[in-house]
């Protein structure tokens, strides 16, 4: 029997995605026009889901994504657990084929098993976890709230899934996101399942928002 609905999703997009420059948790970037356009899909889609609570990161585009929910009156709650990880000295950084190579060696280690190896200045997967178990145990500890939405990033999204799921975190990279795409996660109170997996249904009558070349790089 079912016990609780999360409904768990990335931020909407930002200039620093367009432009491949990187985030993690030392940049506190806003949504550009189409990351604000995907989080008002997102809310058209989904605004008659009763929601009990809103959890969101302390990075403003993950409240930005869920603000039509939150300006309805839902309870919210920040967490830094929620935090993107901190890419350390990458962060507000373009990605260079150099910058790009070290951190797929990094990823290569983390896919090795190597998840205590941070990224250089920043945190590594193992850390990740560390913070994001208190979340995880108050969400359980909170059996009034039936149905939940949580909104964080790419990185630390895969991380949480691996312990929502009990999968290594070697395998985190099978878990793939889109800006505002959905896992739908079902919690019987002794197990998590997935439900909808990186689904983006509800993007799909977006229009393409226009964006300048000078903001359009390769990414």
């Amino acid at each position: 029997m079912i016990s609780q609905k999360i409904y768990l999703i990335r931020h909407g997009q930002t200039d620093y995605n367009l432009q491949g420059i990187v985030q993690g948790s030392g940049v506190d970037a806003s949504l550009n026009d189409k990351g604000r356009a995907q989080a008002l899909a997102f809310y058209e889609q989904y605004q008659s889901i009763p929601f009990d609570r809103v959890y969101v990161s302390r990075l403003k585009r993950s409240k930005e994504s869920v603000s039509s929910f939150i300006d309805n009156g839902l309870p919210y709650e920040e967490h830094e657990a929620l935090n993107e990880i901190s890419w350390g000295n990458r962060e507000g950084q373009r990605i260079t084929p150099e910058e790009d190579a070290y951190y797929h060696h990094v990823l290569k280690r983390w896919q090795d098993g190597e998840t205590s190896i941070p990224i250089e200045g920043g945190e590594s997967p193992d850390e990740v976890v560390a913070r994001q178990r208190p979340f995880l145990n108050l969400l359980k500890s909170r059996e009034d709230d039936k149905t939940i939405l949580v909104c964080m990033h790419g990185r630390a999204m895969r991380i949480l899934l691996c312990q929502l799921l009990n999968y290594r975190l070697s395998a985190m990279d099978m878990f793939e996101h889109e800006n505002l795409g959905l896992y739908l996660i079902n919690y019987t109170g002794s197990q998590f399942t997935v439900e909808l997996y990186n689904n983006t249904e509800h993007l799909s009558k977006l229009k393409a928002v226009h964006i300048s070349p000078v903001l359009a790089p390769g990414k």
